[in-house]
């Protein structure tokens, strides 16, 4: 097939394209608006092969997506481009509203119009809202409970999806997955967040108590499962895709100061899980999520094959030695915020 991938710059999206090309025979037209935290990096390794066509085009604009889409007529778009971080979703809500209701809605009528055979949505799991700590994970059928700015976008977005797929009998197929980890992840994430600072020995801050638990799945295995949902799932479809590696904040965080004292430079003033500081939680904090994870397993015979404690040491061992990669992007990040300041 030849394959449209919005948002093929990003962290998950970049991980796609890679595979995609790597790992399978089909083509690849990696469309991205590159904003903050897009990165060219990110497919350099694939960048010059024949079967790779990046173009730059925003989704909220639906000429130039529609354009797009006429002049490469893919045979299945994956749907990936969107504003993830929950952070800067309470801090600046309509940016949300705008790339991930309109982009997606944009995004169907240009698929629609394209007549592609699959439009695979990437969604999340924060559209379930949040579980207590005996509830059980969610399936597909999860009644839709968001409570960020971010998720309440996600959960429209998925919305407009199957309103396409049951009015416009448009091919559609969504996924939920769990929290991502892996290389190149945007330094504002927890994972690459706690690596680098504790890396240079600085606080690492921790929301409330550390107690938030999420079901954590490696980026490659993450791409390898929507690979196989856009190749073989059935069109009017969900599938949730998770790791089953729940584990609090708190435990991550220490797992990752426990690995960069094994294996950066030793901190003259000891472990790096003395530089934990908690901080006030962020208003409507999830205490949990989950996914059952049976259905694609069941179906489509996909299972995640990185354990947690593997794919953590993986990534914080790439993030010891991509300084080059992501040291660009913390110092444009202080940078903007000195600016801010002055």
């Amino acid at each position: 097939m030849k394959i449209l991938v919005t948002g093929g710059k990003g962290f998950i999206g970049s991980a796609v394209v890679r595979h995609l090309i790597n790992s399978t025979d089909h083509e690849v037209v990696n469309v991205d608006a590159m904003t903050y935290a897009a990165t060219d990096g990110s497919v350099a390794s694939v960048a010059d092969d024949a079967r790779y066509r990046f173009v730059q085009t925003d989704i909220c604009d639906i000429a130039a997506i529609s354009a797009v889409m006429a002049e490469h007529q893919p045979d299945a778009v994956m749907h990936l481009a969107a504003e993830s971080h929950v952070d800067r979703s309470i801090d600046g809500p309509v940016q949300f509203i705008q790339t991930n209701v309109v982009g997606t809605a944009n995004m169907l009528e240009a698929a629609r119009a394209a007549g592609v055979e699959r439009f695979h949505h990437i969604s999340t799991d924060e559209v379930f809202g949040s579980l207590s700590m005996t509830d059980p994970a969610f399936t597909e059928t999860t009644p839709y409970d968001p409570r960020s700015p971010y998720s309440a976008s996600k959960a429209a977005s998925d919305h407009l999806v199957r309103a396409w797929g049951e009015t416009f009998e448009l091919p559609v197929l969504i996924t939920n997955c769990s929290n991502n980890y892996g290389p190149f992840h945007f330094p504002e994430k927890l994972i690459p967040l706690v690596t680098i600072r504790a890396l240079a020995g600085e606080p690492l801050p921790v929301y409330g108590k550390g107690d938030n638990v999420r079901d954590w799945l490696f980026v490659e295995d993450h791409a390898s499962a929507l690979v196989t949902v856009v190749e073989k799932g059935e069109p009017g479809e969900t599938y949730n895709v998770g790791g089953n590696e729940e584990r609090t904040n708190l435990q991550v965080v220490e797992t990752i100061c426990d690995l960069v004292d094994e294996l950066a430079e030793p901190l003259a003033s000891g472990s790096r899980r003395d530089l934990i500081e908690f901080v006030a939680d962020r208003p409507g904090h999830d205490l949990r999520y989950a996914i059952d994870q049976s259905k694609i397993k069941r179906t489509l015979g996909w299972e995640p094959s990185v354990s947690f404690e593997e794919g953590l040491r993986r990534t914080v061992q790439w993030y010891l030695d991509n300084g080059s990669w992501w040291e660009p992007l913390v110092a444009a990040k202080a940078t903007a915020r000195r600016g801010l300041a002055d």
